[in-house]
C-alpha cells in the first residue's frame, strides 16, 4: 500500500479529532504541545493525528526557533470543495423543489 493509497484528504477528515485540529489551527498556528491541551489524550496520540495531517498536506509545519508549528493549509481543502462542487447544484435543486412544495402547502390567508 503506497503512502498516497493509504492518507487522503477525505481519510483524514473523517476523523473528529482530526477536524478538531484542523479547525484549531486554522485560526492561529499551534505547536503540538498547545494542541494537545485541548484534548484529553496524549500527547503522542496527537502527535499521529497531526502526523496523518501533515501526510494529507492538509497541514505544513515551521520551525521557529526549537519549536514547530503547524499551520493549515486551506489550498489542500480545496480538493473536499471540488469533490462535494458536484453534489452542491442537485442540493440547491432539491431544496428548491422543497421550497416550491412548502410553499403549495400554506392555506392563503383568506382560508383562516
Amino acid at each position: 500500500m503506497t503512502r498516497e493509497t493509504r492518507r487522503d484528504v477525505f481519510q483524514a477528515i473523517a476523523d473528529p479529532t482530526r477536524r478538531a485540529i484542523l479547525s484549531l489551527i486554522a485560526v492561529q498556528a499551534m505547536t503540538p504541545n498547545a494542541l494537545a491541551e485541548h484534548f484529553d489524550t496524549s500527547r503522542q496520540a496527537v502527535s499521529k493525528h497531526i502526523k496523518v495531517l501533515t501526510e494529507c498536506q492538509l497541514v505544513r509545519q515551521e520551525l521557529a526557533g526549537r519549536e514547530i508549528y503547524y499551520h493549515f493549509n486551506a489550498a489542500q481543502m480545496q480538493r473536499v470543495d471540488q469533490w462535494l462542487a458536484q453534489f452542491r447544484q442537485l442540493w440547491e435543486v432539491r431544496f428548491d423543489q422543497l421550497d416550491h412544495v412548502l410553499i403549495n402547502l400554506k392555506p392563503d390567508d383568506h382560508e383562516k
